[in-house]
């Protein structure tokens, strides 16, 4: 029996989606499997273009037929790529593709099959599991971030949320609070985590360096650019992009930075030939960036692009419970570092360190124990041996009744408009008349978290 003229029947019956599509990329056509993995219909599918489905594995040259446009019919085939594709409803779903390129008795190219096999549930299996390994495993930290706090651990399950999918995340929080860890524990923590990494200082440059630096430039392109640069988009293909200090960006340097998350695009300085990137963008800032748009400093369109999904870290004195963990990490690392048999700190010591304010936040922390190990011969660390600004420092004194009264009526006030509007800030700060930028404050003043 010629089992061949069933060839249909048997791509109906795999559980694996496949789609074929021509040289232009317009789907052809695609068995059932396809259809639940992309929510989409046949009818719905056919003749639209495969960039319906926005895959992240795929890398788009030009316009034209096949090889002029699309990666794939340049290299013939493709194995096991792990990427993500919207689904219908717009969500992400992670898949594993694979493709190879069809070609008729002439070696002539027609088209192109690929099969795509669904991961969510395996992604979804190992979410779980690296939540029960940040349970049952705190002392080890989570991607080097040490904390056991309420307030940390909201942090963590958001992180670990966020890092599925491709939003665009800011970091914020005060100076010294570990913005750039928590950026590279988005990084780590998704898909993207064996790609790039790439850093950029967006406030150490001037503005022609700075564009040089993202975007690259072609040789020529300014005075002393005596050869081509690859910018940090280019080398961040594929994986992450963070950029620090995102507020001191200039004007200039905000329209290119937009037009490249619009378009996914980059030019480089000098030239006009257009360069795709699939890059995922993370920033960071200490800056209230409302207050910078609401100058002009800052354009509203960008804000809006970068904050899809805002990650704000608490600072030091809204987890002091934190603060003995943190301090043993430090000590470890510098037993390490100087040979030093250094155990742990006095009570007093410790009493101390919990009473400071801490406004330079773990940064200032970890300089303090350096500072302490420099005097310490060994053993445990004292008063003695802190800077003198913790030595000479006495508890603060208890706030008075009324001052305590008042601000409980403040902090409820705070805590009732944010329930009314289900933790939606911008609906909150309009109950209580304020900013969105005051609430925010005001919420990391009160250690309120969603949780609560």
């Amino acid at each position: 029996m010629d089992i061949g003229k069933y060839w249909k029947t048997i791509i109906d019956t795999l559980r694996d989606g496949v789609l074929v599509v021509d040289t232009q990329g317009q789907i052809v056509s695609a068995n059932p499997a396809a259809e639940r993995i992309t929510g989409y219909r046949m009818d719905e599918l056919e003749n639209r273009s495969c960039r319906i489905l926005n895959c992240t594995g795929c890398k788009i040259i030009g316009e034209g037929r096949a090889e002029k446009w699309c990666a794939l019919f340049a290299i013939n085939s493709m194995r096991d790529k792990k990427c993500m594709i919207t689904h219908k409803n717009h969500r992400t779903i992670h898949i594993v593709k694979s493709a190879s390129v069809l070609r008729d008795n002439d070696g002539q190219v027609i088209g192109a099959v690929e099969t795509l096999t669904d991961m969510s549930q395996v992604m979804r299996q190992q979410q779980e599991i690296r939540s029960l390994r940040r349970t049952f495993q705190l002392d080890e930290g989570y991607h080097g971030i040490f904390g056991k706090s309420p307030a940390m651990q909201n942090l963590f399950e958001l992180i670990e949320n966020v890092a599925q999918s491709d939003a665009p995340v800011m970091v914020q929080g005060e100076s010294g609070t570990g913005k750039e860890m928590v950026a590279r524990a988005v990084h780590d923590a998704g898909p993207r985590k064996d790609k790039p990494f790439i850093k950029v200082n967006c406030a150490a440059l001037n503005e022609n360096l700075l564009e040089s630096e993202l975007f690259g430039h072609v040789k020529g392109a300014f005075t002393g650019a005596d050869r081509s640069r690859t910018g940090r988009f280019e080398a961040a293909d594929e994986g992450s992009i963070f950029l620090d200090e995102i507020g001191d960006i200039p004007p200039a340097t905000q329209v290119k930075l937009l037009r490249v998350l619009e378009e996914k695009q980059i030019e480089r300085v000098g030239d006009h030939n257009p360069i795709p990137v699939n890059v995922r963008i993370i920033t960071a800032t200490n800056k209230d960036l409302e207050a910078l748009v609401k100058k002009g400093d800052f354009r509203e369109d960008l804000f809006f692009r970068i904050n899809v999904f805002p990650l704000d870290c608490p600072s030091l004195g809204q987890r002091r419970e934190d603060i003995p963990a943190i301090v043993q990490h430090f000590i470890q690392a510098n037993t390490v570092a100087s040979g030093k048999k250094i155990l742990g700190v006095t009570p007093e010591a410790m009493d101390r360190l919990m009473a400071y304010d801490w406004p330079g936040n773990v940064r200032e922390l970890r300089n303090a124990i350096e500072y302490a190990f420099v005097l310490c011969p060994g053993g445990g660390i004292g008063l003695e041996h802190l800077p003198s600004k913790f030595s000479n420092r006495k508890p603060p004194a208890a706030p008075a009744p009324e001052e305590l009264s008042a601000q409980k009526g403040a902090q409820e006030q705070v805590m009732e408009a944010l329930k009314q509007t289900g933790w939606n800030r911008t609906e909150a700060a309009q109950i209580l008349g304020v900013s969105r930028v005051t609430l925010w404050k005001r919420m990391k003043k009160y250690g309120l978290q969603p949780s609560e």
